[in-house]
């Protein structure tokens, strides 16, 4: 690629052709101001903050769709510039409401920290307000008064997801932020992954808030409150209170909780293991029935149901492959049943008075928690659903110093969990854990390498190969082959996973089977590292990173890193559950899916 020379408030610097002014600019280690712009997400220039003078043209050039040009020279800074960028959020500003202090993104608003940097302390224009309803109905809540009209959401939504639950409506001033009818989102084909929350710069959307249920949960002396944290908030949590990207903190999550006055702190990493048992013999038992009927193509590929925001948009668009997507409930989902029996008949308490909390990553989570098949338990199993970032604002609420809280260990009865569990916060991380422990079942042997690289990793949306399984020789006799070739794929993304099972369900309608054994599908890029519920400004760089972490938990901290091995998970079946895919096993942990075609 050709090499450009080109000026920079006088500064001189090479950059290569195609790149913008907004990227130019940051290399030459100057800050333009945006406000629509996302890494991520394809630039749209919408809102015009972002703008330059180039000499020889007469109008301003937006940065962040305005590719440089050879020998041009650019200013950022000067006074024209600078009065034209604040002009455009003073006009932002006003029809924006003026409730900072009860937003929920006070002090963590890229409006307010922008108009702060503008030296922004009046309001010349006149104000006028939209005075729009605000959709409560479903998990993720819309407030058209606070949309700037940036587009990320639409960008994350259209052609991250390929979900296409909003986009603009209406024209000139009547533009906002809308769905299909006006329906509200939850009525819609969303699938509540929260990738349009994670995106938007302001209030306009966000989650709905448990915080408040849970605070009365834990300070009402007749319930007994238990709580269970996802492998993917231990590496995010941090992030609230200044600590780098990645930096694993299950010890002070535990520890805060503890000093919230959660009556046990158990951890979502404990179910994790037992999705992999669960899952790990379905996926075994469906390979075996496969080989030795025939009936391949009625019996895999098995995918994976870790994902609720996954699980709808199969339900939603791929109705059809739902007899292909493993029966094992989520590790959220067996918790949950599971701390309302097993637990409260260990303990003996009355499961009545138990209340079931989770932190996850995901917004998601809510709706499946919610869900009216989500009772074996006899009671909802999962009471209420935090987000990683609610869960800190409980911390700041709660005045503890997260950075400097001493490492304290999890319950042990359905806290103690190994570092198959906590790779399941990474895309390919349910895949690399489960064929740990079909190996085992396979083979007889534990893997010499637990480390499944071809499973690994972010540089692409759909990750595939074969991993060569030398059968043990009873099984080998009964299936007839002496090495498995299983074909696995991995995809995190909607937009990657539509790509992936319309190429699996035409196999199966012209083929009679897929050319897969075992598919992962995450709904979030980077799978639960980028969940909707994670702290903002969460790139892929920095989903990137938190995966980092929880491969390094997997390998450095935790003692164990195959489930099978996880001495809680035997002794649960043991006490408890008797057996992988036993009746009752089958009761607590494993669901069915819908039809939800009809909201295309």
């Amino acid at each position: 690629m050709k090499e450009l020379t080109i000026f920079i408030d006088n500064r001189e610097i090479k950059v290569l052709e195609g790149t913008t002014i907004l990227e130019a600019a940051k290399k030459a280690g100057i800050e333009v101001p945006t406000l629509c712009y996302y890494k991520d997400l394809n630039p749209t220039g919408n809102c015009g903050v972002c703008v330059v003078e180039v000499e020889g043209v007469d109008t301003f050039k937006r940065a962040c769709i305005t590719q440089v040009e050879n020998n041009r020279k650019y200013n950022t800074n000067t006074r024209k510039v600078m009065d034209a960028r604040k002009a455009v959020v003073e006009l932002i500003l006003s029809n924006h409401p003026n409730d900072c202090l009860k937003c929920i993104r006070n002090q963590n608003c890229e409006l307010q920290t922008l108009a702060a940097d503008l030296g922004i302390r009046e309001f010349p224009f006149e104000r006028f307000d939209k005075d729009m309803p605000i959709d409560k109905k479903g998990v993720i809540i819309r407030d058209s008064n606070k949309c700037i009209q940036c587009g990320r959401c639409i960008k994350a939504c259209q052609d991250i997801q390929t979900v296409n639950a909003i986009d603009f409506v209406n024209r000139g001033y009547e533009t906002k932020l809308g769905t299909f009818m006006d329906l509200p989102l939850n009525d819609t084909t969303c699938t509540n992954c929260g990738q349009c929350v994670a995106v938007c710069p302001v209030g306009a959307l966000y989650e709905r808030d448990d915080t408040s249920a849970v605070w009365a949960a834990i300070n009402d002396p007749t319930k007994h409150v238990v709580v269970q944290e996802a492998p993917a908030v231990r590496v995010a949590i941090g992030e609230e209170f200044g600590m780098p990207e990645g930096t694993v903190s299950s010890g002070k999550m535990h520890t805060a909780l503890r000093r919230m006055g959660f009556d046990r702190v158990f951890d979502t990493n404990f179910t994790a293991d037992l999705t992999i048992m669960e899952e790990g013999t379905e996926v075994v038992n469906k390979i075996a029935t496969a080989f030795k009927t025939g009936e391949i193509g009625k019996n895999l590929p098995v995918i994976t149901s870790c994902s609720p925001g996954w699980i709808k948009f199969m339900e939603t668009f791929f109705p059809n492959l739902r007899e292909h997507i493993s029966t094992a409930k989520s590790p959220q989902q067996m918790f949950g049943p599971l701390a309302k029996t097993y637990y409260a008949e260990q303990e003996k308490i009355d499961p009545k008075n138990i209340v079931s909390v989770s932190i996850m990553p995901c917004t998601a989570k809510k709706f499946e928690a919610a869900r009216p098949e989500m009772n074996s338990s006899g009671y909802q199993d999962v009471d209420y659903v935090l987000t990683t970032r609610e869960f800190g604002r409980m911390i700041k609420e709660a005045g503890i110093d997260f950075k400097n809280l001493p490492e304290e260990e999890a319950d042990e009865l359905m806290g103690f969990y190994t570092g198959a569990a906590t790779i399941f916060g990474a895309t390919g991380g349910v895949m690399e854990a489960a064929l740990r422990t079909v190996w085992f079942v396979l083979t007889g042997k534990e893997m010499e390498n637990y480390d499944i690289k071809l499973v690994r990793g972010m540089e692409t949306g759909i990750k595939e190969g074969v991993v060569e399984i030398p059968l043990k020789e009873e099984i080998a006799k009964d299936l007839g082959i002496k090495v498995l070739p299983a074909k696995v794929a991995v995809a995190h993304g909607l937009s990657n996973a539509r790509i992936l099972l319309t190429k699996v369900a035409a196999q199966l309608k012209e083929k009679g089977q897929s050319e897969y054994h075992f598919i992962e599908i995450m709904a979030c890029p980077g799978g639960c590292v980028g969940g909707g519920g994670q702290p903002y400004a969460c790139e892929y760089a920095a989903r990137a990173r938190r995966a980092e972490g929880l491969y390094k938990e997997d390998k450095d901290i935790t003692k164990v890193r195959a489930s099978h091995n996880n001495p809680m998970i035997t002794k649960i079946y043991k006490d408890f559950l008797e057996k992988p895919n036993s009746h009752k096993a089958h009761k607590l942990l494993h669901t069915k899916y819908v039809d939800r075609s009809d909201l295309v």
